[in-house]
């Protein structure tokens, strides 16, 4: 595999230390954490945080540590004002929102890119390139009586099949289960739980790549960072498997890639911004000059109006003209 390219090269980084970042900074900044702008949250929006993070440090000066919590997780510390901003690779829950404002934290909801949940398998997988909605449903469904590739299509292999997804502190597995399971009875598991979870998701990527009868999901970034050693699976949103639709920047950006075409976020402390000077520095960048960091990582942008909304409501939580 060749690293020659810049995306390539952050990806070896990721991959080799995961918060490079965060432990970089600290060391650097020679003062107190107080003057570093905490970020934590999602393990997809995380290479995405990551980058624009590395980016502010030379371009505007700003320092701040990235940890990869998952979204559940990154949303408990930003309620808890235990960070100043939190990634999310799903909206913020009413439960999350309450636990907010008991707090007194008012957050903002910023989108910062768009992603393509990605279905993988193993390279040496020459049976399986496309899946329907149906299919997926039927392997991931809590109580599956999928075990083996055979069980999905009479023509695929009477192998057994290894399962790797998110933990359900991750956006990520509140998002595919929402879209491919839909609702479940309160206090059940909305998918099977016999499969490996991972709240990092380096460790579902090394365990795809490691079985031949394996299969798992995450975020688009982390395919681009390993695709020549993983292979995407076209997802149909039909009962025909030859419908299906793999994820790249057009067919997430224009939609066709569904119903695993997703927003990312960013939710900023208020206050944060209002009393600490680089956490209102950093978030404007993130929507600004830091956007480049977007396609960079493996994501997709969004469009400038968009951000335009984002850039209105910082401004208006600042009292800007």
């Amino acid at each position: 595999m060749s690293f020659k390219t810049p995306k390539f090269l952050f990806a070896l980084s990721l991959a080799t230390c995961s918060f490079v970042v965060g432990c970089t900074y600290e060391e650097k900044q020679g003062s107190t954490a107080a003057s570093i702008v905490e970020v934590a949250g999602s393990s997809t929006v995380f290479p995405l945080s990551s980058r624009v993070a590395e980016k502010a440090d030379s371009a505007i000066g700003v320092k701040a540590t990235v940890a990869s919590t998952g979204t559940g997780t990154g949303m408990e510390r930003l309620a808890k004002k235990e960070c100043d901003i939190t990634g999310a690779s799903r909206p913020m829950k009413d439960s999350e929102k309450e636990a907010c404002e008991e707090n007194g934290v008012e957050p903002i909801e910023l989108k910062v890119g768009m992603d393509g949940l990605s279905v993988v398998v193993n390279p040496q997988n020459d049976w399986c390139s496309a899946l329907t909605v149906a299919q997926l449903k039927k392997l991931w469904e809590h109580g599956s009586q999928v075990t083996k590739w055979k069980q999905l299509d009479e023509s695929w292999p009477d192998e057994p099949i290894k399962l790797f997804g998110p933990d359900d502190k991750s956006g990520t597995f509140d998002y595919f289960n929402e879209e491919i399971i839909g609702e479940v009875p309160e206090g059940q598991s909305p998918c099977r739980e016999d499969y490996t979870p991972a709240v990092q998701d380096n460790v579902l990527v090394e365990g795809v790549k490691g079985d031949k009868y394996a299969l798992g999901y995450f975020g688009y970034a982390y395919y681009m960072m390993n695709k020549d050693s993983l292979k995407i699976v076209g997802i149909s949103n039909t009962d025909d498997p030859a419908d299906a639709v793999i994820p790249t920047e057009e067919t997430v950006e224009n939609g066709t890639y569904a119903p695993l075409s997703r927003p990312l976020f960013i939710y900023v402390n208020t206050e944060s911004l209002k009393t600490k000077p680089d956490v209102a520095k950093l978030t404007k960048y993130f929507l600004g000059e830091g956007q480049s960091a977007v396609t960079e990582v493996g994501y997709v942008k969004l469009p400038e109006a968009t951000l335009e909304q984002g850039k209105a409501k910082i401004d208006a939580a600042l009292g800007s003209e």
